[in-house]
């Protein structure tokens, strides 16, 4: 792509309202979002709010919405966009806007300590050792890939068109649930709070956590999905409920 100019319709404004603007500026070979957005912000609107860090795609900082769509504006190049028309860049829609391109994100962190903790087995439990397979490491180690760019957050109807933060803890979360429930010394019981005060229920398998996340974590298929068989398992199974009466019983 040889030096041309380009249009980027940049969202301006905070909480209380704000407008889209247009920047022309010039672009050249190699160009990500992000860099025309820096040299938009250098040369022509100095307060202009937007978050980042690595420029590497590695801490998740730079996730926005360029042309509606959830990406990290680290790598999104412009040679993947039509330049014949304005690119728009706006704040992620599922989260509190805070000024321009920066939203509120914290409530995450704070959905995130709701979550029980690992609990590993006793070392002098009657299996004797802490050695696990291969491929139980491998299994869980996808979901250590994930940046918390919130992206999967961001698109998921659910937190994004209901709002409903205070149900549901959104694709991102369930991933970090299933990461320790997947783990073979894990020992804590996750599956009532799974139902209830994380509300996998509320997940209709969509897939469309999976089609933005930015490190390809299978996140429906592999996550979420086993998590809601294991509800199911735990908690609806007719011959584990009826266990569970003969055991209330006693």
């Amino acid at each position: 792509m040889a030096a041309e100019r380009a249009t980027f319709r940049i969202w301006r404004g905070d909480a209380q309202g704000g407008t889209f603007q247009d920047y022309p500026t010039k672009v050249s070979e190699g160009m990500v979002v992000l860099d025309a957005v820096h040299q938009i912000q250098a040369e022509q609107a100095n307060d202009l709010a937007v978050r980042w860090n690595c420029k590497a795609g590695k801490c998740g900082s730079c996730s926005a919405e360029v042309n509606g769509n959830p990406r990290l504006m680290c790598m999104t190049r412009l040679n993947q966009l039509d330049l014949s028309v304005p690119v728009t860049v706006g704040p992620m829609h599922a989260f509190p806007l805070i000024r321009d391109l920066v939203t509120d994100v914290s409530w995450n962190f704070e959905a995130k300590k709701r979550i029980k903790r690992f609990k590993p087995r006793p070392p002098d439990a009657p299996d004797g050792t802490w050695r696990i397979a291969q491929g139980d490491v491998e299994r869980v180690q996808e979901f250590r890939k994930c940046i918390e760019c919130f992206l999967c957050q961001d698109v998921c109807h659910v937190l994004r068109d209901h709002q409903m933060f205070d149900a549901f803890i959104g694709p991102r979360h369930l991933v970090y649930a299933a990461a320790l429930e997947m783990h073979p010394l894990d020992t804590e019981n996750r599956i009532p709070d799974l139902k209830r005060a994380h509300g996998v229920g509320y997940c209709n398998i969509t897939k469309c956590c999976t089609k933005v996340c930015p490190e390809s974590i299978t996140i429906t298929d592999n996550a979420i999905i086993p998590l809601k068989e294991r509800v199911i398992d735990q908690l609806y199974d007719p011959v584990a409920m009826l266990f569970r009466k003969l055991r209330t019983r006693d």
